[in-house]
């Protein structure tokens, strides 16, 4: 049994899901759950595709930790569950998770918080020929036709002229029915981590694709991320104040992730923020922390205080752990 200064918690690592970020889930999931376990916790692997998160008991855990990305796990609807389950859990409440899942919605939050974010139109799948035709000549070219509501960079076209629209569109309709259409940004990719008031260093992104799509997020081994750069100390402070102003525009909470682009300008852009950022040991914020000195198992620990209010649970006897599968796991 640890002390009661450094007490052993009972975690549900939510990963998996049947979102199309399932199999990034599971590995965050699943390097969070070893983590834990390796600082003396007792987690338990609950993956919502397959337990019954209403059958549960809740009361047998201390804090449910977060690793579920993309659509249920980072758009409000496990943290509602677990917020009328009265179970502590890791990252954004529903109301910030919802707006931060919807790039929409957070870029109006963004524009009337005076964050600097590319100009954008929302399209619906159903709207006409003529509204896309108006929509991208205002938005101008280079442009990104992008999913409302997807992560990982699933969905997204950068488009060059009026002929690469239809095929765009096609493509982003096939993750949502909404399509964000934005200003490109010519420049240079970055992406600053927070945990709470913690402003992680940030990282400028180099890939030898067109942009940092999902292959080059997961599968291409040159790409490459870097802390050490020629940017002026001025410019990464600007990019980093613009991650933390984003988070207050939104009212995150925990660990989480900003996108950026920054113009030939040296202007920062937020492109969106994610509230459950990938959570290996080899992911942008574990990479960030570990810069400052806060190895993986620490971050995980760190994440877990920040929604217990940093206040310590008395120690207890840990008892069996168990719930209840749903029918589809039989």
């Amino acid at each position: 049994m640890m002390s009661e200064s450094n007490p052993t918690w009972r975690v549900a690592v939510l990963a998996g899901g049947d979102s199309d970020e399932r199999a990034i889930s599971l590995l965050s999931g699943a390097a969070v759950h070893q983590a834990l376990t390796e600082r003396g916790h007792l987690a338990l692997h609950l993956d919502p595709a397959v337990v019954d998160l209403a059958g549960v008991d809740w009361r047998q855990f201390d804090v449910a930790f977060l690793a579920l990305h993309g659509q249920f796990g980072e758009d409000g609807q496990v943290q509602q569950i677990l917020e009328n389950a009265g179970i502590p859990y890791t990252g954004s409440d529903a109301t910030a998770s919802r707006l931060a899942f919807s790039k929409s919605a957070a870029k109006e939050r963004f524009l009337q918080n005076g964050v600097p974010t590319p100009e954008y139109s929302l399209l619906h799948y159903t709207d006409d020929v003529s509204r896309v035709e108006r929509i991208t000549r205002e938005i101008g070219y280079p442009l990104v036709i992008k999913p409302d509501c997807q992560g990982s960079s699933l969905g997204i076209t950068i488009v060059q002229s009026a002929a690469m629209v239809p095929a765009a569109l096609r493509h982003c309709f096939e993750f949502d029915s909404f399509a964000v259409i934005e200003r490109a940004i010519p420049g240079t990719e970055w992406t600053v981590g927070l945990l709470d008031e913690l402003v992680l260093h940030p990282i400028l992104i180099e890939t030898d694709r067109e942009f940092f799509d999902w292959t080059a997020k997961y599968e291409d081994d040159n790409t490459r991320y870097l802390m050490d750069t020629a940017f002026p100390t001025h410019v990464v402070t600007a990019i980093a104040d613009a991650g933390r102003n984003a988070c207050q525009a939104l009212g995150t909470r925990g660990m989480v992730r900003v996108d950026l682009r920054v113009d030939d300008a040296m202007q920062p852009w937020v492109l969106e923020v994610n509230t459950i950022p990938g959570c290996t040991s080899h992911s942008l914020i574990p990479k960030a922390a570990a810069r400052m000195g806060i190895e993986f198992g620490e971050l995980c620990e760190r994440a877990i205080r920040s929604c217990l209010g940093r206040v310590p649970p008395v120690p207890h006897i840990l008892p069996r752990l168990s719930v209840r599968r749903s029918v589809s796991d039989h």
